[in-house]
């Protein structure tokens, strides 16, 4: 019967071993799933980021066009305010 306790307790062992090569093996795929959710996230943040750059960009150049647009109404309105002068003036 000694032989029956050893192979017993070894089979013990290998299903206690084998349940701990599965629990690992899951854990590792819960691990990369993780890191590929998160990389994912990351790849997400960038395309969000260069958009919003982009956006910003645009945003820059509306508003420096409108502020040239708006000096040179500024200047014709002055222009013409001196020139409605001039004529009253006469």
């Amino acid at each position: 019967m000694p032989a029956e306790k050893t192979i017993d307790m070894a089979i013990s062992e290998l299903k206690a071993a084998i349940g701990g090569l599965e629990s690992a093996v899951d854990a590792r795929i819960e691990r990369q799933r993780e890191a590929q959710d998160a990389e994912g996230e990351v790849r997400r943040v960038h395309a969000d980021r260069a958009r919003l750059a982009q956006e910003l960009d645009q945003s820059q150049f509306r508003a420096n066009r409108l502020e040239e647009v708006n000096r040179e109404v500024s200047r014709r309105l002055v222009t013409a305010m001196e020139t409605i002068r001039a004529v009253l003036d006469r």
